[in-house]
């Protein structure tokens, strides 16, 4: 029993679904700890769970922060696709903006910082540069007041990501308060999404670990931990389970359907993927004549406001389901759309009452690949596509899906006319990569998917003692 006092940061919103919504805090209780979470966004924990708060209100990061944030990204993926000859990299930088006065000023003196630090040397620098501008704010001393009057043993930052965490984790580093953070994502690390700098790092995987060494030489081998992702562990609780019957009536579902569900991507990744919604309706309808008894879940992604699907969900209204997540929108940015944990039920139930899944390149690869469902990833190009679209095969060739231990880890579509027959075999039991998937999911979250919150609290006693 620890009895101590831990701070649980959140920077943003992305990290309430690993670290409010899952067992981590009862855990953490279970072992004595006081856990207050320390909250920088609008979401209320106080009043939607009950758990001890304390908010940040002086929410201004320095005015150049996100500038010198962009320069420190491209220098970081130039300095890798030197270091391992790869234009792969080229390929996660966003264009510059040239459009208006201010914007082309702006570039230009971003480019010139660029040129002068594309180096590891020049990392190193920039990211001096940026602690240097965030300690200078009033944030700092705000947040640094805040940690004198909480007097934490830890302070744990539930996302790597995010530049309102920097100048908060600056301020526990200088009162000599001991700092952990936690990797997102499965594909942060070769993106260069790396913003701050803590005593110790929660990392999913022995692979993640390799990842860290290799991009980021100033941080240490024993300063990495693995210790798998909070992510799925909803999958395993079985208390989530809704009965078929039970399910398919709060959701207006078909008894005598077997359902697809189909995982709707952001727009940056999939721009056309309404068009590809319309082809696994096209698929499900010939499947229907040829006997089969089919519908679609559509699961839109939690952060997508177009209205790109309507159309499509509208002319197929009797296979389509519509099933949104339970996310609360309480702002207008789609880093304001927060997810909540009645979402994590019903990903749980989606899954197991699905035959399988389909999407572009999303991870929901491992979501399903915990219920032993199937996934077909979309890999074709579609006919809308033109110039300034993005083609979605781009997106297999990052570095992350390189970790695949054979191509059979997912099912590629690479025509249309495949679908419909691809479908069929997997409904047939004669085509799956629910085996290769699993050895896919091991790779990239770790041995032992159900213990990452154990194992993070693991991380958090041995430091603090």
């Amino acid at each position: 029993m620890t009895n101590k006092k831990i701070l649980v940061f959140f920077p943003d919103g992305v990290g309430l679904r690993n670290f409010a919504f899952t067992k981590f805090k009862e855990i953490g209780e279970q072992r004595g700890n006081q856990i207050i979470y320390w909250n920088n966004t609008v979401f209320p924990l106080k009043e939607e769970l009950g758990y001890d708060e304390v908010k940040i209100e002086t929410q201004k990061i320095h005015p150049l922060t996100p500038f010198y944030c962009r320069i420190r990204k491209h220098i970081e993926l130039n300095v890798s696709q030197k270091k391992f000859n790869d234009k792969v990299y080229a390929t996660y930088k966003f264009p510059f903006n040239y459009n208006g006065f201010k914007n082309t000023l702006m570039t230009v003196f971003i480019r010139i910082q660029i040129g002068l630090n594309s180096s590891e040397k020049g990392v190193l620098r920039i990211r001096k540069r940026i602690n240097q501008l965030e300690r200078s704010t009033t944030k700092y001393e705000y947040c640094k007041k805040q940690l004198q009057e909480i007097k934490p043993d830890l302070v744990f930052c539930t996302t790597q990501r995010a530049s309102q965490s920097i100048s908060a984790l600056l301020a526990a580093k200088d009162l000599g308060i001991p700092t952990l953070t936690f990797v997102y994502s499965w594909d942060n690390v070769p993106k260069a999404m790396q913003l701050v700098e803590t005593d110790y790092y929660c990392v999913w995987s022995d692979l993640m670990k390799k990842e860290m060494l290799q991009y980021y030489p100033f941080i240490k081998e024993n300063q990495l931990i693995v210790t798998g992702t909070p992510q799925f562990e909803p999958h395993y609780d079985e208390s989530l389970l809704q009965t078929r019957e039970d399910f398919f009536a709060q959701y207006n579902l078909d008894l005598n359907k077997k359902y697809i569900c189909f995982s709707g991507d952001d727009e940056t990744t999939s721009p056309l993927d309404q068009y590809y919604l319309e082809d696994l309706a096209n698929a499900v309808r010939k499947l229907n004549v040829d006997g089969y008894n089919l519908g679609i879940i559509y699961r839109k992604c939690p952060v997508d406001t177009t209205s790109r699907y309507n159309k499509v969900i509208e002319a197929n209204q009797d296979i389509i389901a519509v099933i949104d997540p339970l996310w609360q929108a309480m702002g207008k940015q789609w880093n304001e759309v927060f997810p909540t944990k009645a979402d994590l039920q019903l990903l749980h139930n989606v899954c197991v009452h699905s035959e399988l899944v389909t999407n572009v390149c999303s991870s929901t690869v491992f979501d399903f690949v915990a219920h032993n469902k199937p996934c077909i990833y979309y890999n074709y190009e579609q006919p809308q596509l033109k110039k300034g679209i993005r083609d979605i095969g781009q997106n297999y060739k990052y570095v992350h899906f390189r970790s695949m231990p054979s191509p059979e880890a997912a099912i590629f579509c690479t025509d249309k006319k495949q679908l419909a027959n691809q479908i069929k075999a997997v409904l047939d039991g004669k085509l799956s990569n629910v085996s290769e998937g699993k050895k896919w999911y091991k790779i990239v979250a770790g041995k032992t998917p159900t213990k990452a919150s154990e194992k993070i609290w693991d991380a958090v006693d041995s430091i603090v003692k």
